[in-house]
């Protein structure tokens, strides 16, 4: 098997050289990279695990995303791990913590605590004795971040016998969340998988019979989500417009005619005549930002400002590892959105340094 180092310095190239096209091949190919990071990362004893991961996986994610900053993708991608790690960490804390059945009036809860759990974080297991005793709440998961700061241990053996438990107990605590963190990784990996089916069972939920669609350039998304309503025995008519300067709308158009949809290709200048025609608009984007912006094609802007004249319904379909955390102020909706899948201690995807 290859070193990860060699692993990541192969991707690094890849990225730099805008080898991997397309956002979901991207993300799939960064998940797979950090899941094998994880996998062979050593933990050593006495030590924080989830902090050794974060900092591991924060050392690759920095290389990652300095190598093509503009692909959105692989930042999403390392801050989506980073969050997993972090909630496998408290749900085993929790779980600990539980086992034990400390009551709310305990003095001596701290130091109960990380004797009893020195492979735990400090701020997890603080975080799951606070969940153990109140009902979770949006407030409780955001406060209930453990922090990635190594927490070193020193305890005392009673015997040889309680010290071969207790490192047998270390060992199982480190393989449980390792092996934890992987199937939640490959479960994100099913989802990039997956995200242009999920997406397009939503379809005959928007389309109507009758109806006419626009969209602008190609994306393999609209298609599937287009060609899922035609499944459902919708009938409707497409206009695409052609997307210059790359002129991606043709090749879309020639794909939904070959599914048996009635498609038209317009010019982007032709638009704004054709929009008060137009039922809705439904395109995909590049990137999903947190202040409910999209990063798409050039033209899109042109199109979004039409349907707004018009009063036409706009729609974005994008898979969840194009949403991105930055981007400024945060809506209600887009809150709760990123608050399930991120942390806000890995927007900015840096590890500390030895001073902090």
């Amino acid at each position: 098997m290859p070193d990860t180092q060699s692993l990541v310095n192969e991707f690094v190239l890849k990225l730099k050289r805008r080898k991997v096209e397309g956002s979901q091949a991207t993300a799939k190919q960064t998940a797979e990279l950090l899941r094998s990071v994880i996998s062979q990362q050593r933990v050593p004893p006495h030590t924080n695990q989830a902090g050794v991961l974060i900092d591991a996986i924060k050392a690759v994610g920095e290389q990652l995303i300095a190598a093509n900053p503009v692909e959105l993708a692989v930042g999403n991608v390392v801050r989506r791990v980073l969050h997993i790690i972090r909630e496998e960490d408290l749900s085993l804390a929790t779980t600990a913590i539980g086992g034990l059945g400390l009551s709310a009036g305990s003095d001596d809860e701290d130091n109960v605590e990380q004797d009893d759990h020195p492979g735990l974080s400090a701020a997890a297991v603080a975080a799951a004795s606070r969940f153990t005793l109140r009902a979770p709440s949006l407030h409780t998961l955001l406060e209930g971040i453990p922090d990635p700061t190594a927490v070193h241990h020193t305890s005392s053996s009673g015997g040889d016998s309680e010290g071969k438990s207790k490192s047998a107990d270390k060992s199982l605590r480190i393989r449980k969340l390792k092996h934890d963190v992987i199937e939640a990784v490959n479960q994100l990996l099913q989802e990039i998988d997956t995200c242009h089916e999920l997406i397009a069972e939503q379809a005959v939920e928007h389309i109507h019979q009758n109806e006419v669609i626009l969209t602008l350039g190609r994306s393999r998304t609209v298609m599937e989500f287009l060609c899922a309503a035609k499944e459902k025995k919708r009938s409707f008519r497409v206009f695409v417009a052609e997307g210059a300067p790359r002129y991606q709308g043709h090749i879309l158009a020639k794909e939904l005619v070959a599914r048996g949809l009635q498609t038209t290709v317009i010019t982007d200048s032709a638009v704004f005549a054709m929009i008060s025609r137009v039922n809705m608009v439904i395109v995909g984007a590049h990137a999903i930002m947190a202040n409910g912006g999209v990063i798409a094609p050039v033209g899109l802007n042109m199109v979004a400002l039409a349907a707004q004249r018009h009063a036409v319904p706009f729609v974005v379909v994008a898979g969840s590892h194009k949403l991105c955390p930055l981007g400024g102020h945060n809506p209600s909706y887009m809150y709760r959105l990123i608050a399930d899948y991120y942390s806000a201690d890995d927007f900015v995807v840096a590890r500390k340094s030895a001073a902090e």
